[in-house]
């Protein structure tokens, strides 16, 4: 098992949703952030003040995820949230020791795997399979 934190740009949060609708994960976290990585500082000038704005907004992604699950969620996330430049963002890939699931008690890949991931999964192929603007 497996926590997977992607840290990325606003504006690729959708884009890197459905991807991992996708591959069938539907689990996760998202949470707004601030930051500051390899991007240059911006200065603005507020009421004749300079003013230098060194973090970025962004988006932070947290899942945690059976071992199938990690390299197509790694590949998701790469694949759509890819601009090619500075300021992509981040994956962070970590262990976990224990996952419980607080409703059930189930514990470990038990409370990780998600009840409807074959459902999403097939509803994302039906989708990508009709023609643009047809509903199914």
């Amino acid at each position: 098992m497996k926590l997977i934190t992607a840290i990325i740009r606003p504006e690729k949060l959708a884009e890197v949703k459905e991807a991992l609708f996708r591959v069938g994960v539907t689990g996760m976290t998202i949470s707004r952030v601030t930051g500051h990585g390899g991007e240059r500082e911006v200065v603005q000038h507020y009421r004749a003040q300079t003013v230098v704005l060194d973090f970025h907004e962004k988006i932070r992604i947290e899942m945690a995820c059976s071992t199938p699950f990690v390299e197509p969620c790694i590949q998701a996330i790469l694949g759509a949230a890819r601009t090619g430049g500075v300021g992509d963002g981040k994956i962070f890939v970590q262990p976990l020791d224990e996952v419980i699931r607080i409703r059930t008690g189930d514990r470990d890949v038990a409370a990780l795997t998600p009840v409807n991931a074959d459902e999403v999964q097939r509803a994302s192929k039906l989708m990508q399979a009709l023609p643009d603007g047809e509903d199914a």
